[in-house]
């Protein structure tokens, strides 16, 4: 079996990191020299997912233009001497093939209805095969390991799941922020889970391991998510909608990223400015005069 379809929902506010996105996606602010989705995008491709459907909102259209062929795109920057820069943003030649569609804010309210609700729209598209989820405001830099939804998609095949998510481990204070994992017994590398809940109180946590915004899907999910009654500010969790899968009988996987796996959630101002540090530092090209800067600005403080 094989899969080559990723959902991408990129509908989000942001509100957390306004004003910086009053006029712009969380998803398209700069993270050292690309936008936060683009590197989302190209770990999709590393990982041979070719067909890529973006679930858009309201004030999104930055996003669509991003990824749209610019046929004299080629012939400034074989002017400015910058072709090397061709290959960054030539999907084209790696045979990828992107897709749009509107999560629409239903009657009565002012935002989305969440990210259940945004994944519902992929139904058409997905056609009743396995797809991978990947939210685009989270980047996950595998570094020299193999890909992480590279080892989501092999679980997921092997144990024949409906659902085989990405987890974390974070610190106890931080449950509360994420959706957490139940480990049916004992939770190694790769695991089968009992239950999931949405931002639990530490008190009320069933582990430490939280859902790591990447996921494989079979197309169970979309009667579950049916089935799901939205939660908190009417809106319908995609969480919720894995707790329905395992209701209906369904195994759900989790597959550990490795220990020097990052993943960078970009979700309010502190984790930006982390996640630019890092990438900055991390140029190939700048990032040296980077490193002499911030010694020397942090010598100053």
């Amino acid at each position: 079996m094989e899969i080559e379809k990723v959902v991408i929902p990129v509908a989000g506010l942001g509100t957390r990191l306004l004003p910086a996105t009053k006029s712009q996606p969380k998803e398209m602010l700069p993270i050292g020299r690309k936008p936060v989705v683009q590197y989302v995008v190209e770990e999709m491709v590393d990982q041979g997912l070719k067909k890529i459907l973006f679930v858009t909102g309201r004030d999104k259209r930055s996003i669509e233009d991003h990824f749209d062929r610019d046929p004299e795109l080629p012939n400034r920057l074989s002017e400015s001497d910058h072709e090397e820069l061709l290959d960054e943003i030539d999907y084209d030649r790696e045979g990828v093939k992107f897709f749009y569609t509107r999560q629409i804010i239903p009657p009565g309210r002012l935002t989305p209805a969440g990210i259940g609700d945004a994944i519902s729209m992929a139904e058409d598209f997905v056609a009743g095969q396995p797809f991978v989820v990947a939210l685009g405001d989270t980047i996950v830099n595998s570094g020299t390991h193999s890909g992480l939804v590279r080892r989501l998609i092999r679980s997921h095949i092997k144990h024949g799941a409906s659902c085989t998510i990405a987890v974390l481990e974070v610190a106890l204070h931080e449950v509360q922020h994420y959706g957490i994992v139940k480990p049916k017994g004992r939770a190694g590398a790769d695991f089968e889970i009992e239950a999931i809940v949405e931002k639990p109180s530490e008190a009320n946590a069933p582990s430490r391991l939280a859902v790591a915004a990447r996921y494989v899907f079979n197309a169970e999910i979309f009667t579950a998510l049916r089935r799901t009654s939205p939660g908190y500010g009417g809106e319908l969790e995609l969480t919720d909608g894995i707790a329905t899968l395992l209701k209906m009988g369904h195994p759900v996987r989790c597959v550990r990223l490795k220990r020097d796996e990052l993943r960078y959630d970009i979700g309010n101002p502190v984790s930006y400015f982390k996640a630019f540090i890092d990438f900055a530092l991390s140029d190939q090209r700048h990032g040296y005069l980077i490193r002499q800067y911030l010694q020397q600005r942090l010598r100053e403080f």
